[in-house]
């Protein structure tokens, strides 16, 4: 399997798993830049790579009064102190085919959000900009579904993907995760990162925006390294009953360390098989 390099950081072909892991979104730069501190000590003190992530704009609310984030131009700032001051790799999603170009000044890896997977515009445009593109699989697609898209992406004479799976469509608000899609998409020829925060979302849960079990996401993260992901992607937060977006399946920072020695024990052990 070809690796991605992300800055000096190397996913996949065997190499240690990577951690893709921040809040969910912007709220203030001084939460954004302690938090990453705060999560960087822990990954240096435990020999993980590090990728910071925030959104500076979450378009795919369910409600329309639900908090969105600062927008890309204070969002991109913030992001951008993010990674001179702490010299960290930087991934946030983009919703608009028109925004790429501006975010690529500052990411290192641009998302494309998992409802708008298929979008072939949006997705052409990051690939265009020579990023690492990071291809969230939606919840409606089956594993194989995600080959046309990473196609897409390689018509535009960029091979710099990485997968994301995020769990399946249950019936109604509900997500399972069938680890299965894991060495499916595996097979594709790119490294694949599990979502075990995005993974135990309850889409609508509440009504006017998604519930979450975030009980669930050390299990599925252990699990998931021992099936043989290349990376774990959590949405972490210092308090997270208190966020204005996501909070349910955001896990509490505190909790982060405990759950990267687990899993860092686990990747120890897979490697003796």
């Amino acid at each position: 399997m070809p690796e991605v390099m992300v800055e000096n950081i190397k996913i996949g072909n065997k190499n240690p798993i990577a951690l893709i892991a921040g809040p969910c979104v912007i709220e203030s730069q001084t939460l954004v830049l302690d938090t990453a501190k705060r999560i960087k000590d822990i990954t240096h003190k435990l020999g993980i790579p590090f990728i910071f992530k925030s959104s500076f704009d979450k378009a795919n609310r369910m409600s329309v009064d639900s908090f969105r984030g600062p927008g890309i131009k204070k969002g991109l700032e913030v992001l951008s102190k993010v990674k001179q001051q702490l010299k960290l790799p930087i991934l946030s999603d983009v919703h608009c085919a028109k925004d790429m170009a501006e975010a690529a000044k500052v990411l290192d890896i641009i998302q494309i959000p998992a409802f708008l997977c298929r979008q072939t515009d949006i997705v052409i445009a990051a690939a265009r900009t020579g990023k690492v593109v990071n291809i969230k699989k939606g919840q409606f697609l089956a594993p194989w579904n995600i080959l046309p898209i990473i196609k897409k992406v390689e018509s535009a004479g960029n091979k710099k993907i990485l997968i994301t799976e995020r769990g399946v469509s249950f019936g109604y608000n509900n997500l399972v995760s069938d680890f299965r899609a894991l060495k499916i998409m595996a097979g594709f020829g790119y490294p694949v990162i599990y979502d075990a925060t995005h993974s135990i979302q309850i889409p609508g849960g509440k009504g006017s925006s998604s519930g979450g079990e975030r009980e669930f996401v050390e299990g599925l993260s252990r699990a998931a390294v021992a099936f043989g992901c290349d990376g774990l992607f959590l949405e972490v937060h210092p308090d997270p009953d208190k966020a204005p977006c996501d909070g349910p399946n955001m896990i509490n920072l505190k909790q982060l360390e405990k759950l990267l020695k687990q899993v860092k024990k686990i990747e120890i052990a897979m490697m003796d098989r």
